[in-house]
């Protein structure tokens, strides 16, 4: 039994000589050569994130100064990093409930933001902060005052959250 085989595709003179494809991709180095270079001076010239940037996790503090958190745990359950401890306590304000301890190990943290689209109360957003340096490990155990940010700081990811969900 015989198999049929196509013919074998013959190059043409000019493909023989080879000049044609690698002027095409001196054209493209000599372009990249002289293309704009996307390069930031770091230090000196900050990143701006757009309001969809998942950075680190924030507790949202209101105008009062009382935070936005009814200690529900849901952000705890859903972490799948374990990064969040929350402690509930009851009150006499408004909100029955509040966070006694409130701490993220941003060690463990791995910005998913599962606890930012878990929480009912948009009391924890992921903020556009970037810049984390520690240097001993309960450093990096955020607490409930460093976690805390005024709203007007977190307004447009706020925005943001309610515009896509």
């Amino acid at each position: 039994m015989q198999v049929q085989t196509q013919d074998k595709y013959t190059l043409t003179f000019w493909e023989k000589l080879y000049i044609p494809e690698i002027l095409k991709g001196m054209k493209l180095t000599f372009g990249q050569m002289v293309k704009k270079k996307d390069t930031r001076e770091y230090p000196e010239e900050k990143w701006v994130p757009p309001s969809s940037y998942r950075g680190a996790p924030v507790l949202v503090q209101e105008e009062n100064g009382i935070e936005r958190c009814v200690a529900c745990g849901l952000c705890s359950r859903v972490c799948p990093a374990l990064a969040i401890e929350v402690q509930a306590a009851e009150t006499t304000d408004e909100k029955e409930r509040y966070p006694e301890l409130f701490e993220i190990n941003m060690l463990r943290c791995i910005f998913c933001g599962f606890c930012e689209e878990v929480c009912p109360e948009e009391a924890i957003v992921m903020s556009p902060t970037y810049e984390m340096v520690f240097t001993k490990y309960e450093d990096a155990i955020l607490d409930k005052e460093k976690l805390l940010t005024p709203v007007e700081q977190l307004r447009p990811r706020l925005e943001f959250l309610r515009a896509h969900r």
